[in-house]
């Protein structure tokens, strides 16, 4: 029943918005899931019929052997694009610690598809992506080391990666600064809560140039500060399951606990009050 649910989600958001899926990041708890557990619904996505193109496959990992795996995995079937965190275990390592991770990676995995998005987290992973690391591997690895995600929560980090990384596809983790962005020259953004509004999104996307794109920004600030108030995994999956009467869509796994019925109850209201039209896959 999960995987079937993944699935039709993953179809609901290609209809409703996305360009692309990032599966397997924050939101769908990929550190909770086992690398087999990973394989097996990556290959249930593409077999369902959608594009392995259109996938960046999360690939958090604090063992060199284990992130080959998963990307050996992805690249069988066509999946190239992945997006990996930092080995984010040790803290306080150096760049060039952090460099060697990556390109032995990078070596070990030795396929010329391979396209490596970072995923800086560092509210979350606690280990980022210092602009030194991000030199060291575009200077030595320019084909592979394609763009990042930035959740880092600052737009000054957002806005100085562009700045300074002028080839590089540099996505916002929230759509709070999707506008911002776009117009220093962003390539988009990847958000946790694009599971649920990314039609309004895309919308933003596609019409950021025009006078209505402040309002639209404005409009995307009211709901995913909705979301922000409550743990925002099990307030999203807490939404999926009243929006289309599924309980499983509550679950989450140890550590995590789901949203309690009344903040379910009040976030409901909450995202009544703003006209925000749920999740029905």
């Amino acid at each position: 029943m999960v995987v079937m649910g993944s699935i039709a989600h993953a179809h609901w958001l290609v209809e409703h918005g996305c360009d692309g899926l990032a599966v397997f990041g924050t939101t769908s708890e990929a550190n909770s899931l086992s690398l087999l557990e990973r394989k097996r619904l990556l290959e249930a996505i593409v077999n369902s019929g959608i594009s392995p193109a259109r996938l960046l496959v999360g690939n958090g990992s604090c063992a060199v052997p284990d992130a080959v795996e998963l990307a050996k995995h992805a690249l069988q079937i066509g999946c190239g694009n992945v997006l990996m965190l930092p080995p984010f275990y040790y803290k306080s390592v150096s760049v060039e610690g952090l460099f060697d991770f990556f390109a032995e990676f990078i070596d070990r995995a030795g396929d010329p598809r391979l396209q490596v998005y970072l995923y800086h987290i560092p509210p979350v992973a606690q280990v980022g992506f210092p602009f030194a690391l991000i030199e060291k591997l575009r200077s030595r690895f320019s084909n592979v080391i394609a763009g990042i995600k930035d959740s880092s929560g600052d737009f000054e980090n957002t806005r100085r990666l562009i700045a300074e990384f002028s080839d590089f596809q540099v996505f916002p983790g929230s759509e709070a600064f999707l506008l911002a962005a776009l117009r220093l020259g962003a390539t988009g953004c990847i958000s946790a809560t694009a599971n649920v509004n990314a039609e309004s999104m895309q919308q933003l996307f596609q019409n950021w140039h025009t006078a209505e794109a402040d309002e639209m920004q404005s409009t995307l600030n009211c709901v995913r500060q909705t979301f922000q108030r409550y743990p925002m995994i099990a307030a999203l999956k807490a939404v999926l399951s009243i929006a289309n009467n599924d309980e499983n869509w509550r679950t989450v796994r140890a550590p995590l606990s789901q949203l309690s019925d009344a903040d379910t109850q009040i976030l409901l209201r909450d995202l009544e009050g703003l006209a925000f039209k749920l999740p029905r896959l």
